[in-house]
């Protein structure tokens, strides 16, 4: 009977891993001057977001970039949908750390939706996401698919969330800005993959 019991305790656990998914999701760390963000990376659910943004660290294309803006309840008042993140990447780098841009994989696709701490692409148009990406301050639906943040209704791409390291998000969404631009920009060392 004893034996039972362990199997079935394993398998529940077994079970309870495959299905967060955490098992063999990619980690990254995003070291910056105000300290670390850990980060998981959704490569299942997101895989074209997932492996462009995991290209960009695995080259270390990301070393020496910044967080450079962010958007607060009081520094939007031109719009009438409001959202809290903070944004980072290559802005104001030479090109030659550029990727192409990726096609959009829509919040429908992945379920992956915009809720506190998750990390997705900014882009202008749908297909336009490249190299500039941001981490949501609480839960933003109307970054999602039919959200009312971008006029095409189709939403932003995540692909991740922050696991630990929130702490430092908010400090740098707290930062002065003039705007919605951070000064100064908060320095990004690197972005390393650790998992």
């Amino acid at each position: 009977m004893r034996i039972l019991w362990r199997l079935f305790v394993l398998l529940f656990l077994g079970s309870t891993l495959i299905l967060s998914g955490s098992i063999d999701n990619p980690q990254i760390i995003i070291k910056t001057e105000l300290g670390d963000i850990k980060v998981e990376i959704y490569q299942e659910a997101a895989p074209i977001t997932a492996y462009n943004f995991l290209n960009y660290v695995d080259e270390s294309r990301f070393k020496d970039s910044c967080f450079y803006r962010v958007v607060r309840m009081d520094n939007q008042p031109d719009n009438d949908i409001k959202i809290e993140v903070i944004q980072g990447g290559l802005r104001n780098t030479s090109t030659d750390k550029m990727l192409p841009p990726i096609d959009h994989e829509t919040t429908e696709k992945t379920g992956i939706l915009h809720k506190d701490g998750v990390i997705s692409m900014a882009r202008l148009e749908p297909g336009t996401a490249a190299s500039e990406f941001f981490i949501c301050i609480g839960d933003q639906p109307e970054l999602d698919f039919g959200g009312k943040r971008n006029p095409d209704g189709q939403g932003f791409s995540s692909f991740g969330k922050v696991i630990s390291g929130m702490d430092v998000v908010r400090k740098i969404h707290q930062h002065p800005t003039e705007g919605q631009i951070l000064v100064p920009k908060v320095k990004i060392f690197d972005i390393v993959r650790v998992k």
